[in-house]
């Protein structure tokens, strides 16, 4: 039936006469070793018999059959039957899916070129969905029989919207109150809140999967626990989104609307789009409290961020400054040092950058002289920002240069203006880089600007907040920064004052918002003296009063707050927490008039009354002599998220959840936002309530590609969970690139990324097999290289542990009631009490992992129980059992060791998958005291009995010996084959146990017959031999079974084949340049291959070796 639709696609859609046909179908024939190599003009009998037939349905015409063989001498037409004429339909329907991929192809075809690629399945097959109308809110109706396979839509429905409807996710669940004594205790933890302007990633799904995973384990331990949702405002984010909305939608700008009617549209943008995380959240199955969810500007947390600003400036950690920031020229603001990536350049590289038409040039390092005044002697420099010479403001050499010593002192005279610079000695300089003399331009550069403080010197801005040149020099003012650059270099060489350029690799700073390249600027800004707290969050780290998970993190974390600089707070936005800070001055001329990058004329309040009172208190004048102008600035986001842990259960207010819930359990997070946010969490918690806001921290590696690379939208690679959960083709892929922010060149090297991901689109996983491959992934301390393939293969294992439950289900029959507990009964045969003691080592192991933060080593708890003990061994040991005569008290005890296995081994995998065990525990029987009304508040899995080890290491020997048969059958025989097997066992003690067990062994390993021989005995002839161990031989009779000279010949070939594969990838890797041309990822893609043949060579070697022997031994 396969190489009739095969010969339909060929004649059909790619024109094949009937001998390319006949070709091609003898070929697929040929691969399933179901014809001789050497059979070259062999033409099937029945492409022969239906050749009429086949050619006319692909053509679209009546299916009639011409017999042209010895069936029918006179070569009759014949009609089909009524049920051919169905299975032509029904094929005829299957060749429409593949319609559009088929005319991509045709092209190509009908130009006689060949094509090495095979035909592509559709990896988004028609899903299976849950259609039983549920009111919502209401208990999905499980009652109707199984489908026949694991659908992660069918599964995953209507269970979310029951769950939140019952109040499982609630810690007043069973109606406690949260002041009420929790015997059990509690679990706390608060989501890292995602900004509100986009989509989740699956940055964030790791997130939510280990929060959720470690929050349904605490809840089905008895504890009270709240998992806290909420969104981030998002400062810059969120304003450039509604800015290029009104641009693209209206085409006008913030400005045009004014700042109060730019913040409604940002609320109106807010509400409208606001819900999509919530519904990915929802979607991924996490079991938050949503009646607490908060939002990062709400009215109570907006309280508490003005409450925090003016308690630490009343005390003077919080203070105002003219400091270098951070400071994009695109969006006008400074930006925290987390929106700055750091872009790595080897050498000279052209960068595209926001309102420049051509590319800029980076990565180069241009020298040029100072003449030293008053004498024919020059001090040459270098710099990768020539355009900033236009600030320099002195030339540093280091003290002991030997070179300089003569010159210390002395000054140089600026080219472009009338400055002097004077030559001064600092410690700072390397005397080995360059010509040891740096060129100091301390109001635009972080290192100068430390120096230029120490040393007293002039700060000179010579670019503007808009980024062009101010008044520093009237040959350059008003010119754009980069255009700046090339406008200097060219005047330096007008003057001969210009040396040469080389390749420098170097580091550009890049705002992640908008693409601008950062500029160091001085700026009045809002500081938080970190020094204080810092110190104390180095403290409690070395107390151990707060744990960083895994300890790696430790190091850097006292490196990070030794030296900490202070925090730049505000941002030039209108979007956010606008600062509660006031200038004053006065309608009496003669008081004094303050600066506004003096902070001694700004008073701080909750309200604009307060703060009128504060400055009359503080300036000893009349309220109403006193005129107050708010800071225009917000700030940073990072502020407001540092309250959190306390802010969202009602801070500065003393209330029951604020009493009930500080400290929080636990944070989780990515190691990347460590001092960003888990610092200042820290800062605040212990400023502000007297001790750390949790007592640990676990830190999450980063998720990267498939290749190792950084998640990054231009590069394709960033992917919605929700595609991974529901499935999306590659055109979907693509068009999501197309209503981003990426311009024309990164969306068509995102597509090629895409395309080379996922050349198929991505098939629906769902979100129990993306959260458990996740999970899978986070081993501590290392990043996640993320295969999407692998999340495809746990849907694989949800589909087994669904197949194993319908499986079960029968077995356990209607009318089946487990017993009240799960405890042993006493007649458990020793195949029972191994899979109760391997279900007990499970348990063991999945508590013990949680405990510890170890997520694989649950996961490959549960996979390997469910998979290899249960599904593997335990189910296939019973099938003789049930499907027999035995007796019914043996059935009713296999029947209970089963359900305690699936009860159990449900619960075990429930925090990781909620959906597909709900779905299943629903369908089993409750024990008769059991009235749980959701896996989500059952009872993790403590104890199910004694762990017998001395049972377990004689199941491991029979394993042992089941593996060895089947890789034999395999390397052997067909895959139905049930042939003999002898197993000559060397010692007494061995021979028992496998006694033992030989009925179970035949049942595994699907043999005919096991006979155990002593060791004195010769095995059959015809047999070919391996061992388990140095102590057992297993002997598989083949004699009558195979063609030894078909499959030696086919083995040779296969050697061939795949000897020469391997010696045409190594001698790739041996090419000149190799190691240095060739990508990492691709080096160790090739090495995977050699191994790969290196092994598959191996194996087909031994089995020719065996088919050589058997041969030998029955002629």
């Amino acid at each position: 039936v396969r190489a009739c639709i095969i010969v339909m696609r060929l004649v059909s859609h790619y024109k094949y006469s009937f001998s390319q046909t006949a070709a091609a179908v003898r070929g697929w024939i040929r691969s399933r070793h179901l014809l001789s190599s050497s059979s070259t003009s062999y033409t099937p009998n029945f492409l022969i018999r239906y050749k009429s037939v086949l050619y006319s349905m692909a053509e679209g015409g009546n299916p009639v059959v011409e017999v042209s063989n010895g069936d029918n001498k006179n070569n009759e037409t014949v009609e089909l039957t009524e049920k051919q004429l169905k299975k032509a339909a029904k094929k005829e329907a299957k060749k429409a899916k593949f319609q559009k991929k088929i005319e991509e192809q045709k092209q190509a075809v009908a130009n006689n070129e060949k094509s090495d690629k095979k035909e592509k399945k559709n990896v988004l097959k028609e899903v299976l969905r849950y259609e039983i109308p549920i009111p919502k809110g209401e208990k999905k109706d499980v009652s109707g029989p199984m489908p026949n396979s694991y659908s992660p839509a069918y599964v995953e429905a209507v269970w979310y919207e029951w769950w939140e409807k019952q109040g499982f996710f609630k810690p007043e669940y069973g109606g406690r109150k949260v002041t009420d004594p929790c015997p059990k205790g509690k679990f706390i933890i608060c989501i890292p809140p995602p900004n509100v302007t986009g989509n989740l990633h699956l940055g964030h799904a790791l997130t939510n999967s280990i929060e959720d995973a470690i929050t349904r384990w605490h809840r089905m331990k008895g504890k009270m626990v709240l998992w806290n949702p909420g969104c981030d405002h998002a400062g810059i984010a969120t304003q450039v989104v509604v800015e290029k909305k009104l641009k693209r939608e209206k085409g006008i700008s913030r400005h045009d609307l004014g700042r109060e009617k730019f913040i409604e549209e940002v609320w109106r943008w807010k509400n409208e789009k606001g819900d999509n995380i919530n519904n990915q959240v929802k979607r991924m199955g996490c079991s938050v409290d949503w009646e607490r969810a908060f939002f990062t500007m709400d009215n109570r947390l907006s309280r508490a961020v003005k409450e925090c600003f003016v308690l630490l400036h009343d005390e003077g950690i919080i203070y105002r400054s003219n400091r270098l920031v951070n400071w994009s020229c695109e969006l006008k603001s400074a930006i925290s040092d987390i929106e700055v990536d750091k872009q790595e350049l080897t050498g000279r590289t052209f960068l595209r950058v926001p309102n420049y038409e051509d590319k800029v040039e980076f990565g180069v390092l241009v020298s040029f002289a100072y003449r030293v005044e008053g004498s024919d002697d020059e001090i040459v420099v270098a710099t990768t920002r020539i355009e900033t010479m236009l600030g320099d403001t002195a030339i540093a050499v280091h003290p002991e240069d030997q070179r300089y010593q003569h010159l210390v002192g002395k000054f140089c005279v600026h080219p472009f203006c009338d400055r002097k610079l004077p030559i001064i000695a600092d410690d700072m300089v390397d005397m080995s880089f360059g010509t040891g003399a740096v060129k100091i331009t301390p109001a635009h550069d972080h290192n100068d600007y430390e120096c230029g403080k120490r040393h007293s010197l002039p700060f000179v801005e010579m670019m503007n907040a808009e980024g062009f040149i101010t008044e520093v020099s009237p040959q350059f003012k008003g010119i754009k920064r980069f255009d700046a650059r090339k406008a200097v270099l060219s005047a330096l060489k007008e003057k001969g004052l210009y040396r040469d350029t080389k390749d420098h690799p170097m580091v550009v700073p890049v705002c992640s918002r908008s693409k601008d390249i950062v500029e160091p600027l001085i700026k009045p800004q809002w500081w938080l003296d970190c020094r204080g707290m810092a110190a104390e969050a180095v403290r409690a780290v070395q107390t151990e009063e707060l744990k960083l998970i895994p300890n790696i993190h430790n190091k850097t974390w006292y490196n990070w707050l030794d030296n900490c600089r202070d925090w730049c707070i505000s941002r030039q936005l209108w979007w956010g927490h606008r600062i509660p800070a006031y200038f004053v001055s006065f309608t009496d001329t003669d008081l004094p008039k303050g600066e506004e990058a003096d902070g001694k004329f700004w008073v701080s309040g909750r309200n604009e009354q307060e703060a009128i009172q504060r400055a009359a208190d503080k300036f000893k004048v009349p309220k109403e002599k006193i005129i107050l102008r708010q800071d225009e600035d917000v700030l940073d986001t990072w502020f407001s998220s540092g309250l959190l842990p306390f802010s969202i259960f009602g801070w500065p207010d003393t209330m029951d959840d604020l009493n009930a819930f500080y400290p929080n359990s636990l944070l989780e997070t990515g190691h990347d936002i460590l001092f960003f946010w888990v610092a200042r969490m820290v800062f605040f918690g212990q400023k502000l309530m007297g001790r750390p806001p949790f007592p640990e921290v676990y830190l999450h590696a980063m998720v990267r590609d498939a290749h190792g690379r950084k998640m990054s939208k231009s590069l394709g690679n960033v992917i919605d969970p929700l595609d991974v959960m529901q499935g999306i083709s590659l055109e979907g892929l693509h068009e999501k690139l197309s209503g981003g922010n990426l311009d024309p060149t990164e969306i068509n090297r995102a597509k090629a990324g895409q395309k080379s991901d996922y050349p198929d689109g991505i098939p629906e996983c769902g979100a129990d097999a993306m959260r458990f491959a996740l999970c899978a992934y986070t081993a501590q301390g290392r990043d996640i290289n993320l295969d999407v393939k692998r999340v495809v293969g746990y849907r694989y294992f949800c589909n087994k542990i669904w197949n194993a439950l319908k499986f079960s289900l029968k077995i356990l029959g209607s009318e089946f009631t487990p017993t009240h507990t799960s405890e042993l009964s006493g007649r458990e045969d020793v195949m029972e009490k191994w899979i109760l003691s391997r279900l007990n080592f499970a348990v063991k192991e999945c508590n013990k992992g949680f405990g510890s933060y170890d997520f694989p080593q649950v996961t490959t708890a549960i996979y390997n129980f469910w998979l290899y003990e249960l599904c593997d061994v335990f189910l296939e040991y019973l099938k003789p059992i049930m499907y027999s005569g035995e007796d019914e008290e043996i059935k009713s005890t296999c029947r209970n060791v089963l359900y305690t296995c699936l009860d159990t081994g449900l619960r075990l995998v429930s925090p990781f998958m909620p959906f597909l065990s709900e779905e299943l525990w629903q369908r089993l029987p409750r024990r008769p005291s059991d009235t749980t009304a959701s896996i989500c508040v059952a009872e993790y899995p403590e104890n199910v009995g004694l762990r017998d080890q001395s049972i377990e290491e004689q199941v491991m020997l029979v394993q042992d010996v089941v593996r060895t048969i089947r890789s034999l059958k395999q390397d052997y025989l067909p895959p139905k084959a049930r042939p003999e097997v002898n197993v000559i066992v060397k010692e007494d003690k061995l021979a028992a146990i496998l006694t033992n067990f030989q009925n179970t062994i035949v049942t595994l390993s699907q043999i005919n017959r096991l006979e155990l021989l002593p060791q004195t005995a010769t095995p059959p002839k015809g047999c070919t031999m391996t061992t388990v161990g140095s102590q057992c031989e297993v002997h598989m009779q083949l004699q009558g079974l195979v063609d030894a000279a078909k499959e030696i010949s086919r083995l040779e070939d296969a050697i061939l084949k795949k000897t020469s594969q391997r010696e045409k990838l190594i001698s790739n890797t041996q090419i000149e340049g190799y190691e240095q041309k060739v990508p990492i990822e691709v080096r160790e893609n090739n090495q995977e291959k050699i191994d790969s043949l290196n092994t598959e060579i191996l194996n087909l070697t031994r089995a020719l070796e065996g088919f050589k022997t058997f041969q030998s031994e029955t002629r």
